[in-house]
């Protein structure tokens, strides 16, 4: 295994002993190939290749070189080579705190967005207890129902969304860092949703109960009303079941499914559940249509309809260019809009059925965008073998998690395979100093030179590990806490699959680095 890094413009390369040093001990303790590059500017000429076999007679010649720091060697002789780190390095890399459980406790099981999931829900408990104890009637519990759903279904609206984003990134790099650390954290605004829609299941129950007694009591709720409420109920509860997080993941083209129709249908029973309920509650002599236009449910239930329409508006199918880069991945290119650093858009082939969501690359000086899909399931096979020329696309581009990487003044950025998608054009972008980790098998061969050559040449200090060089995955918390230190980092943002993000993060901000990840919870 093998050290290596790439020359930056940020002073904080390694001296050329320690360099020699750390070598010398990877060659001293193993008879391995070396296989690891970097690059580096030549302090009196030009950038010089340089290449170093297995054998141990090659360290001479490299180590008698006094004009070249790092090593590069490139297998294929395209472009710049690939960097890697040893592992097994003796880094003095600080150990988590010896409270582990209660790191644990705060960094995992009381993250951000549980937290505010977390308010959400016991706010409208309390309010929900204060009802149930003092009494209300139907229509005030219909009203905390339809208010719930409202922002449950606003919260994941685009528009919404993007306003969060814009709002929290304007934060100047010159507040204190636990400022701009908090606001990063925009995305978990999510808790938001799950939150008001949990919350909102359970008023309903409790909806239904007041109104199945005064059903029977002969109160003013109808029997038409009751059958429309307990309807609702009932989908609202299995959109929930469905939305559990492990059920999702393993069954993500069923809980699409069910959460988009089901959830229709549900809207359009809220709408006739309003109208019902307020006849039910109208005076004898007041028109149902005075009493609908001065009833905030209804309202209500006219911006939560107009926010699902507004999405389907944008529905279009738009023509695709596609480049195979290998059998395993292809980029899509697309010209019907401009995107930004950090967005992200969904594609689909059915729109009725199933999206999948992927990040927009724009390259500084083009118009419209790209995004990289990679094998993760039939769906993105299918694309790949049989490239459309026309895709569905709806909705407007969002921003996501990597969005908030200019809140910080240099930034650790870790990807692993078509990760890479969300990150490229952050680094493209340039608006703050960035440190790649692209770990991946195969890079050139699986995302084509085009790509891992515009992304060295936006950020030099780029380290691309191979797997299939170095046989196997790196311990990346390892490698991204030493690039944090070397690079003087304030914050790590990784795209990659559940399991390396929830560790990376939790391995980061139990060291006290803020670090930020894609949400599965939500």
């Amino acid at each position: 295994m093998d050290w290596t890094v790439r020359s930056t413009d940020h002073g904080s390369e390694r001296d050329l002993s320690d360099f020699v040093n750390a070598v010398r001990r990877d060659f001293d303790s193993s008879d391995e190939s070396a296989s690891a590059y970097c690059a580096s500017e030549c302090s009196s000429s030009d950038l010089e290749e340089q290449s170093i076999s297995s054998k141990r007679q090659d360290l001479a010649s490299y180590l008698s070189s006094t004009t070249t720091r790092h090593i590069e060697e490139d297998p294929e002789d395209k472009g710049q080579s690939l960097g890697g780190f040893d592992d097994d390095d003796d880094d003095d890399i600080s150990e988590e705190p010896q409270w582990r459980c209660l790191s644990y406790v705060r960094h995992q099981l009381l993250s951000l967005y549980r937290r505010i999931f977390g308010i959400v829900f016991v706010v409208n408990m309390g309010v929900f207890i204060s009802y149930a104890i003092r009494g209300a009637d139907a229509k005030q519990i219909g009203t905390v129902v339809v208010g719930n759903l409202f922002t449950a279904v606003v919260m994941r609206q685009e528009y919404v969304i993007n306003a969060f984003f814009t709002v929290a990134c304007l934060a100047p790099r010159s507040w204190p860092l636990a400022i701009r650390r908090t606001l990063a954290h925009v995305y978990s605004i999510v808790g938001i949703h799950s939150g008001a829609a949990v919350s909102g299941t359970v008023w309903s129950a409790l909806f239904v109960g007041k109104a199945t007694r005064e059903v029977m009591s002969e109160g003013k709720t109808a029997l038409r009303t009751l059958v429309v409420s307990y309807t609702i109920l009932a989908l609202l509860v299995m959109i929930l079941v469905l939305a559990y997080p492990k059920f999702r993941t393993r069954h993500h083209d069923v809980f699409e499914m069910v959460h988009r129709f089901a959830g229709w249908v549900a809207v359009a029973l809220v709408w006739a559940q309003v109208v019902l309920l307020t006849n039910d509650y109208r005076t004898s002599d007041e028109p149902l249509g005075y009493a609908l236009v001065h009833s905030a449910t209804f309202w209500l239930v006219i911006v939560l309809t107009s926010s699902i329409i507004l999405s389907w508006l944008r529905l279009r199918k738009v023509p695709v260019r596609v480049e195979a880069l290998s059998d395993h991945c292809a980029r899509f290119y697309f010209n019907y809009v401009d995107t930004k650093p950090g967005h992200f858009t969904r594609m689909s082939t059915n729109p009725l059925f199933e999206w999948h969501s992927f990040a927009t690359i724009r390259e500084p000086g083009k118009s419209g965008y790209s995004s990289v899909i990679s094998r993760a399931g039939d769906w993105t096979s299918k694309q790949i073998e049989n490239p459309p020329d026309k895709i569905w696309v709806r909705g407007i581009p969002c921003y996501g998690v990597v969005s908030v990487t200019p809140l910080f003044r240099r930034v650790v950025m870790v990807a692993t395979g078509s990760g890479i998608g969300p990150i490229a054009p952050v680094i493209f972008a340039k608006r703050t100093e960035i440190q790649l980790l692209w770990v991946a098998p195969s890079v050139r061969q699986t995302f084509g030179d085009k790509l891992v050559d515009s992304l060295l040449n936006a950020s030099p200090g780029s380290v691309m590990y191979d797997t299939r060089t170095h046989a196997g995955r790196p311990d990346l918390i390892q490698l991204t806490y030493r690039m944090v230190r070397d690079f003087q980092a304030e914050a790590v943002v990784i795209i990659s699959n559940r399991s390396l993000t929830e560790k990376v993060v939790y391995g980061m901000e139990s060291r006290g680095i803020p670090a930020y990840g894609a949400i599965w919870d939500s």
